[in-house]
């Protein structure tokens, strides 16, 4: 059949990045507990497009996703980006997935247990030989105010807190990012907070969380550093993006903070 996509563009116009997005669809990805999780994605996949072509191939893009079942994680991205640009005969490729993650927490004094999601992204580009490969995770946290309990008689304002971590890892030996456990950025943000959030709490429970958070005040900069430096400390992190976002109880606005780095060379 004719194929308009391969028609010639005679505009001189190449294109960044074209293709599919806001595509729901299954996948599985990597489970330290179970080893593997089944969820729902919303994915975005593109290419460039030199200025000599038309359009793209967009059924080639869920042709691919389907020929890998699904499976995606750090170390299957960078194989579904290189048969992209192999099949839609383009330089770069980059591709986006958002999922919700899901983990069995276990309340800290009744022992309860629940499922609780945290929202997570898988970015992936790959770039003539280079290749590129970020993990995000959005953690939700509690923090209580330094400032109200130092100056209150009784109690302290806290708040939902929401602790995005991006992180880029080492190479391994096979060229492959070093595996960094979602799991992991969870515990990271959870333990730098005043508490964490659980899906489940009874009474019990919930004076437990409480009495917690008010031993261990922190402010959204305190947060933020105390997540940075669990990073720093880890060698496999060659490159983080920390956000932290209070949503204010008292105020009417809400406050936060952010640290870039990146490990010197």
């Amino acid at each position: 059949m004719y194929d308009v996509q391969n028609h010639r563009d005679d505009r001189q116009i190449p294109i960044d990045k074209v293709g599919v997005c806001d595509l729901q669809y299954p996948i599985v990805v990597m489970d330290r507990q179970s080893q593997r999780q089944s969820t729902t994605a919303r994915l975005s996949m593109s290419v460039n497009l030199p200025h000599e072509f038309k359009g793209t191939h967009m059924s080639r893009f869920i042709e691919v996703l389907n020929s890998h079942r699904g499976e995606i994680t750090m170390r299957t991205l960078p194989l579904i980006l290189s048969e992209l640009k192999s099949r839609l005969d383009a330089e770069s490729a980059h591709m986006e997935v958002s999922f919700p993650y899901f983990v069995e927490r276990t309340a800290p004094v009744s022992g309860a247990t629940a499922l609780m999601d945290y929202q997570c992204k898988f970015t992936g580009e790959a770039n003539g030989g280079k290749e590129d490969f970020v993990l995000s995770v959005c953690v939700p946290v509690t923090s209580l105010c330094p400032c109200s309990k130092a100056i209150s008689d009784y109690g302290a304002h806290n708040q939902r807190g929401q602790v995005t971590i991006e992180v880029r890892s080492r190479r391994t030996d096979e060229g492959l990012p070093d595996l960094v456990w979602i799991e992991e950025m969870i515990e990271v943000a959870e333990s730098s907070a005043s508490a964490p959030v659980y899906a489940l709490l009874k009474r019990q429970d919930e004076r437990h969380v409480t009495m917690r958070a008010y031993d261990n005040p922190v402010f959204v900069e305190d947060l933020v550093r105390n997540v940075a430096m669990k990073l720093q400390a880890d060698d496999r992190i060659t490159w983080f993006q920390v956000h932290v976002l209070n949503q204010e109880s008292i105020h009417n606005h809400n406050a936060f903070a952010e640290i870039e780095w990146r490990r010197p060379q």
